[in-house]
């Protein structure tokens, strides 16, 4: 990162105020700019194309720890990218799957690899249709208009499992790799069937007790793709419990010829999530991305 930029996003930091979250919620944990001094920051990093492709971003701009951030709607879908300082070549990118900046220490391992980092809001939808959808107007708009790879890694924490699964299901051929860190792999786990999973699905109780589409019964294309899964779990998660989830795939997975690596954390719960020192999810990533 140039002098320039540093600058620029120095001014922000001092200047901004931030949000903060809790794991509980998608709340962004972001600074929210004025306008009086959103446009000419972005008119400065307009002219920095060393960490972009030639096509400018929308939005708001902001800091993730240090990183340039947009936030920006795309067919009123709230999503965020950040951008590393220099970008690898053919603009790889992970994209994060709910509770964005929680436990970031992959995400920040890779922006400094030259990854993009991506977010598109489908909180409250347990990656239903809905949610498929929507990843699939951000993910055209990514590769078409930023010249993303056409492939990245998923990486999905918590609930947010449903969605990477789902989405994956759908677009083997889009991805390298996933990570999924204590996931909800099947939604009659967690939440359980309830209001707000029939509404998301369209289904009836009935019908969501027979439900075969959730990510544990979903696995055939992912592993006729070929596609790495690495799985990072405690042992002792009551709130997702392994045996309902990461449990099932990784034996139907490689029943399936598929190729899976499970991280057992002994005597942990749900929480925290990932790792301390994030080097083996990283270093998978990084093998199966081709990239050193």
């Amino acid at each position: 990162m140039n002098l320039l930029k540093t600058l620029v996003i120095s001014l922000l930091t001092a200047t901004s105020l931030f949000a903060q979250e809790s794991e509980l919620t998608d709340s962004p944990k972001v600074l929210l700019i004025g306008d009086s001094h959103t446009e000419p920051v972005k008119a400065i990093l307009a002219d920095e194309k060393d960490n972009e492709t030639d096509a400018s971003w929308p939005g708001e701009v902001s800091s993730f720890h240090s990183f340039v951030q947009y936030d920006f709607k795309l067919e009123k879908i709230a999503c965020k990218v950040v951008i590393p300082e220099a970008a690898a070549e053919g603009n790889p990118w992970i994209w994060r799957a709910r509770f964005w900046g929680h436990e970031p220490q992959t995400d920040l391992a890779l922006l400094k690899k030259g990854f993009h980092l991506v977010y598109a809001d489908v909180a409250d939808l347990f990656g239903s249709p809905k949610a498929v959808k929507r990843w699939d107007t951000l993910y055209n708009y990514l590769v078409e208009t930023h010249e993303f790879d056409k492939k990245m890694v998923l990486e999905g924490m918590s609930r947010g499992g449903l969605i990477v699964y789902n989405w994956a299901a759908q677009n083997a051929e889009k991805i390298h790799c996933i990570y999924a860190d204590a996931p909800v792999c099947d939604f009659k786990s967690w939440p359980g069937i309830n209001k707000k999973i029939m509404q998301s699905y369209g289904l009836t109780k009935e019908q969501a007790q027979a439900y075969q589409g959730n990510p544990i019964d979903s696995l055939a294309p992912l592993a006729k793709a070929g596609i790495p899964l690495l799985h990072v779990v405690g042992d002792v998660d009551k709130v997702v419990p392994v045996s309902e989830n990461t449990a099932i795939i990784e034996k139907r997975y490689q029943a399936l010829g598929g190729q899976i690596k499970v991280i057992h954390k002994e005597n942990v719960g749900h929480h925290p999530h990932s790792l301390k020192d994030p080097k083996p999810i990283v270093d998978f990533i990084l093998k199966y991305t081709q990239r050193k």
